[in-house]
């Protein structure tokens, strides 16, 4: 008898998972086919981390790692990061760690981290994790880290997407595959929370579930309890599904406009690598507005604080020139056009 049907369709989306892993890993480094690879409890086997909070999706990820990876020639990891945002998040990040050992898991680490405000309480938490994730990938040698995201997460950051108005780039929601070398995967985009949680059940893995999801005060708990309900009473059942799917073309589109600006980038600059303007607003505005923000961000724009209204301005320098003065952008970047050129550069 085989395992139950939550728990296979995990196991197999962690599996893939590796076997792309172990495919890069080969390219980057040369290592031996898997027919050659050397048990996964010797110190030249990849090493794969998954980030675990101790809630669902991550303790159903950790378990599918632990149960694939050996069989795979790969060293299976963790990582717990205590925000210090609850008392008594310290005694839980031991906790996770405790679990993901007797899971099987080796090297575990439990980070704390100090969480700024900078960007809102989201923002701050998420940035802080990231960094101790990339620290924790760079310390142990992680060929990549693991993160449990699922299918609802990607449905609520496509709506938050739209939300801002950020453009195409917004609704592709989260990549499969992202960060520096294809670090970060996701292997359960493509199934839904209820799925993660019913592995955890029928494995009786304990679950924890953070009073931050819950919590009216943050925007991505209202959208999950509030706004995603809502709108499944009123548009029916499927909407969640629908809004992955919009994810997944829109970042295909998305890719696509990107790779034709960087190709026109250089057809739009001078001898001396300015940027003419006559040329510029020869393009297609998706392409145009895609080179005008690679070039904000080469210019030292931090580009998560770059936004479609940014783009805009400066656009305007281009398709509405009316002797306008220089555009401030973040990072201290000063957009203006002088004599059919446009310069960007710190100001």
């Amino acid at each position: 008898m085989g395992p139950h049907p939550a728990v296979a369709a995990i196991r197999l989306a962690v599996r893939r998972a590796l076997h792309d892993i172990l495919n890069d890993h080969r390219t980057t480094t040369g290592a031996p086919e898997p027919s050659e690879q050397p048990l996964y409890d010797r110190p030249s086997s990849p090493v794969v981390l998954v980030a675990c909070s101790g809630g669902a999706d991550s303790m159903a990820l950790a378990s599918a790692l632990a149960f694939e990876a050996p069989k795979l020639g790969i060293r299976p990891g963790g990582i717990t990061v205590d925000h210090g945002l609850q008392p008594g998040s310290d005694l839980r990040a031991d906790e996770v760690a405790l679990r993901l050992r007797e899971m099987g898991l080796d090297p575990v680490d439990s980070v704390a981290v100090t969480v700024g405000r900078e960007g809102g309480p989201e923002a701050a938490a998420r940035d802080a994790r990231y960094a101790a994730l990339d620290a924790a990938a760079a310390r142990h040698g992680a060929a990549a880290v693991l993160l449990g995201h699922t299918r609802d997460d990607q449905a609520e950051t496509v709506l938050l997407g739209l939300a801002r108005g950020s453009g195409i780039r917004s609704l592709s929601g989260m990549a499969a595959v992202s960060g520096a070398d294809g670090r970060y995967r996701r292997p359960f985009l493509q199934l839904d929370r209820q799925t993660a949680r019913k592995a955890c059940m029928v494995q009786s893995l304990p679950v924890w579930d953070d009073p931050h999801n819950a919590d009216p005060a943050y925007t991505r708990s209202r959208l999950r309890h509030e706004g995603l309900p809502a709108l499944e009473k009123a548009l029916g059942k499927g909407v969640v599904e629908a809004l992955a799917r919009t994810a997944q073309l829109s970042r295909d589109d998305a890719d696509a406009l990107d790779s034709w600006a960087g190709q026109a980038e250089n057809s739009v600059r001078d001898a001396a690598g300015l940027l003419e303007c006559a040329k510029l607003y020869a393009l297609p505005p998706a392409v145009r507005r895609r080179v005008l923000r690679r070039a904000a961000i080469a210019a030292g724009a931090p580009a998560g604080s770059l936004f479609a209204r940014h783009i805009e301005e400066v656009d305007r320098l281009i398709t509405g020139w009316r002797g306008q003065g220089a555009i401030n952008l973040p990072g201290k970047v000063v957009a203006q056009r002088q004599g059919g050129r446009l310069v960007i550069r710190q100001g």
